[in-house]
């Protein structure tokens, strides 16, 4: 994957990397990479959904979400997972991707909503993976290429098939 030209070396490791609507697929890697560093159950929350604290209700049991005043001290853990996953998405973005996220609901809508934008639909995201794959297969080097461009080039299809969840055996 290539890194964008505004990359600066020595980065905090106590701040999530920084999109502002380029590079998308590197963003995403090292934002997941971010994200399972600082906690892994984090990701879960990002991949399945927001904890949400029910109460048993009635015989048959019928669960109901509790009200804020019935959360105990687990329940308030348990919900700040997506509150923490929210801010770190938050932090790691600019302006103009904030105004896209602005109204997501949990840290699972924007993964989804920045993917969707910067990824395409399902439809999109397998006809690049398709193309790539071609692009893979069809790989050769350029008469004015060197080895060095070439694995480069190599590379850069590889790491792209990867954000997008293909791996090449």
């Amino acid at each position: 994957m290539v890194a964008p030209p505004n990359f600066e070396e020595g980065q905090s490791t106590y701040r999530p990397p920084r999109f502002n609507g380029q590079y998308y697929g590197w963003w995403k890697t090292r934002m997941h990479d971010f994200i399972m560093a600082e906690d892994s159950e984090l990701w879960d929350v990002i991949c399945d959904r927001p904890f949400v604290p029910i109460k048993n209700l009635g015989d048959p049991t019928v669960g109901t979400p509790k009200t804020r005043n019935e959360f105990n001290d687990a329940d308030r853990k348990a919900i700040e997972k997506n509150f923490r996953a929210k801010k770190i998405f938050v932090c790691g973005i600019g302006p103009n991707e904030y105004n896209r996220i602005l109204a997501c609901q949990s840290a699972k809508v924007i993964w989804e909503t920045l993917q969707t934008a910067h990824e395409g639909t399902t439809q999109v995201k397998q006809s690049k993976i398709d193309m790539l794959t071609t692009e893979y297969e069809l790989f050769r080097m350029k008469n004015d290429e060197s080895i060095q461009d070439m694995h480069t080039r190599f590379t850069s299809i590889i790491n792209k098939l990867h954000s997008f969840g293909e791996t090449i055996l």
